[in-house]
């Protein structure tokens, strides 16, 4: 299935799950523009028509027909601004806030009929697949505040999967990458006691969105292996964080050096590896995962 297919089949589907497509919403006279512009009406004291038009994206012939309707049912008022008689003011009656009162009630029913069922940690996973669809669509990134923990069960399978799947979709490499990344997984799991490594998970609203190693290349030397952050999570300054931290843990258990592998075409990575001073050391260029690159090696001293 296409993403133009996906995306119209998930909203036949939510559309019918909230119950949309009935006549009356909730079991109510009202349609879902019609609850809506009532919602917006309750939310403040007055509103000027063109406002509530702009912020709904409403045809204004469309919306000055739902308010006569609510008008002669005695839900609004309407009448002109005294600053500019050119505006219209909406206000809802005591009838109309009695009936946004009975939407509102009826919704939140209806939501808490939907989590119930759900064990807790599908609802967190609801609510965060939800938000990431608005972030998304507005152009917004998450303002909440992350933590950095260590892989917890079902992590280290994460990052296999999410560096597939996202070096797939944004350069197009191929199976192989990620055959790789699962080996180097494997080896962080086989060296597991060994205090020259670390791992990192960055977890947002309970979720992971990013992903670092520090492994052991010999002795003196540290390998920074497995940077990833999610891209809803991109511009908080998680892939700083999180270099930052294998910087740290290399220092404190006694490695001279820190080295890293990457490619020329990650530029994004490669400008935050700069301003965390690591330097070029040297380029090699090699077909890898589909494409034709430049495989790098940067470093730098602790």
């Amino acid at each position: 299935m296409d993403r133009v297919a996906a995306i119209r089949a998930f909203n036949r589907f939510y559309t019918r799950h909230l119950g949309v497509l009935s006549a009356g919403l909730l079991d109510t006279p009202y349609s879902l523009t019609e609850a809506r512009i009532l919602f917006e009406l309750g939310l403040r004291d007055a509103c000027e028509t063109g406002e509530l038009r702009r912020m709904l994206g409403l045809d204004a012939g469309y919306l000055s027909r739902i308010l006569s309707r609510f008008e002669a049912d005695g839900l609004v008022t309407r009448e002109r601004s005294a600053a500019d008689g050119r505006r219209q003011i909406v206000r809802l009656t005591d009838a109309g806030r009695a009936a946004r009162a009975m939407l509102d009630e009826r919704s939140t029913a209806q939501i808490r009929a939907f989590l119930e069922p759900l064990p807790e940690g599908e609802r967190r996973r609801l609510v965060a697949a939800m938000r990431t669809i608005q972030e998304i669509l507005e152009g917004t990134r998450p303002a909440g505040p992350y933590l950095l923990r260590p892989p917890r069960p079902g992590d280290l399978g994460w990052v296999v999967y999410r560096h597939g799947a996202l070096y797939h979709d944004e350069y197009g490499w191929d199976e192989t990458f990620e055959r790789l990344v699962l080996g180097i997984v494997n080896d962080y799991v086989a060296a597991e006691g060994d205090k020259g490594q670390a791992g990192w998970v960055a977890e947002l609203d309970g979720e992971p969105v990013g992903f670092v190693a520090c492994m052991r290349q010999d002795a003196r030397t540290a390998r920074l292996r497995l940077l990833l952050v999610e891209p809803s999570a991109r511009g908080m300054g998680i892939g700083s964080r999180l270099v930052d931290e294998c910087l740290r843990f290399a220092r404190t258990v006694g490695y001279s050096r820190i080295t890293l592998m990457t490619y020329d075409v990650l530029a994004d990575a490669r400008r935050l590896y700069q301003r965390a001073g690591f330097e070029l050391e040297s380029e090699t260029p090699e077909r890898a995962f589909g494409r034709e690159m430049v495989r790098q090696i940067w470093s730098r001293g602790l």
